[in-house]
């Protein structure tokens, strides 16, 4: 029995129970481990154990941003675990840049990275999931069309234009385009934010497979409802004020540690770019995999559970936030940052964007998916990762 609202359905007893499981003191781990070696350069057998312990602070989050959902209900839900997953992103990148151990393209690799991962890897992993499963993966066109056009939006303006712009050499804004975009991002992103909890909330929220009626239509999880295993509508009780704002306080120890030791690993994932002789953009890659990690794993258990809304929700929602909000923090960071900032993408990248954005305007607006529109946005995963590794 799950809740629409997350993936975690638990009564009282079962959130009392997962007070005392891994999901409470990894974190607290984690922060440990995080203190322990910051601003060192630790050995092998030490970087896999906070490999081990990174991973496990990724499940946390995963876990606490859900019942943080449950407890606010969709789409809300779905917007907490997008801009805590950013959060990571850009706390990440400014560390990095900060520290002068990231080039000047290492900011647009990330978010071009995350834009294909969650455009073509969780949703497509999670229409095929859905579809395989349930024969046919449903949601709400309008709704995961206005994320997707918001989404093309973005990266349009902040990846493509500054490639095709005159007022700086090479492909970067000068510091009132750099400024401009950022507030334009900040437009936009609020605006679809609007739209999806308050405007139009509805378009966002799981629909039933003979129609686009809602599932839910209640703000917040007082009133929310699961589906069992026979598509039946029974009642789960939300987690209590108390256990919502303890797990909102794990989450963020989460995400701390998880940008945190994520800085500790990234010289030696560095260096293995650099033994195996890959490009420096296989860096952002890997960024762009780690942080968007919980967010993969919280949309494929939304799919497998037939609400495929919320997973589409998940992915647009993570590519919008890490575009209209990454932007801006390295547009401010930028101030006191030294170098060039790379923004726009190389010719092969455009054309990647360019088929993605094809494919997926075709998958959003039946409104329904077969398993084959997740297995072409896969496939377009795969052959990123292949080009980005082999050029």
């Amino acid at each position: 029995m799950d809740v629409i609202g997350s993936d975690t359905a638990t009564g009282p007893a079962e959130h009392q129970r997962s007070w005392r499981s891994w999901t409470t003191w990894v974190p607290a781990v984690a922060v440990v481990a995080l203190v322990a070696t910051y601003g060192r350069y630790p050995p092998t057998w030490v970087l896999g154990v906070v490999a081990v312990v990174l991973v496990g602070a990724v499940l946390a989050a995963v876990h606490h941003a859900e019942v943080v959902a449950h407890r606010v209900g969709e789409p809300f839900g779905s917007l907490v675990l997008a801009v805590a997953v950013t959060v990571i992103e850009v706390g990440l990148i400014v560390t990095l840049m900060a520290s002068g151990e990231g080039s000047p393209s290492l900011a647009r690799d990330t978010v071009f990275a995350a834009l294909m991962i969650t455009v073509n890897g969780i949703a497509g992993l999670s229409l095929l999931v859905a579809a395989v499963r349930h024969r046919m993966a449903v949601f709400n066109p309008e709704g995961a069309g206005s994320a997707l056009a918001t989404v093309i939006a973005l990266a349009s303006i902040t990846l493509v234009l500054p490639r095709f712009t005159t007022a700086e050499p090479g492909p970067e804004f000068s510091s009132s385009q750099l400024a401009f975009a950022a507030v334009v991002s900040l437009v936009l992103y609020g605006m679809f934010v609007f739209t999806q909890t308050v405007q139009h909330r509805t378009f966002f929220l799981p629909v039933e497979r003979d129609g686009l009626r809602p599932l839910v239509d209640t703000v917040g999880g007082e009133d929310a409802h699961a589906i069992d295993d026979d598509h039946h509508q029974v009642h789960a009780a939300p987690p209590t004020d108390r256990q919502a704002w303890a797990s909102l306080g794990l989450l963020l120890a989460s995400l701390v540690a998880v940008v945190g030791l994520a800085k500790v690993e990234s010289p030696a994932i560095e260096d293995a770019v650099g033994v195996l002789g890959f490009p420096l953009a296989t860096v952002g890659v890997a960024i762009a995999l780690l942080v968007l990690a919980p967010e993969s794993i919280a949309a494929v258990r939304s799919a497998a559970r037939d609400r495929v809304q919320i997973s589409l929700n998940l992915a647009y929602g993570s590519a919008m936030a890490s575009i209209g909000l990454t932007i801006p923090a390295i547009a401010v960071a930028s101030i006191w940052l030294d170098g060039p900032l790379v923004l726009g993408l190389e010719p092969l990248q455009m054309v990647l964007l360019l088929i993605s954005v094809v494919v997926s305007v075709l998958t959003v607006v039946p409104g329904r998916a077969k398993p084959l529109a997740g297995a072409l946005h896969l496939v377009l995963l795969a052959v990123y990762l292949f080009v980005t590794v082999n050029p």
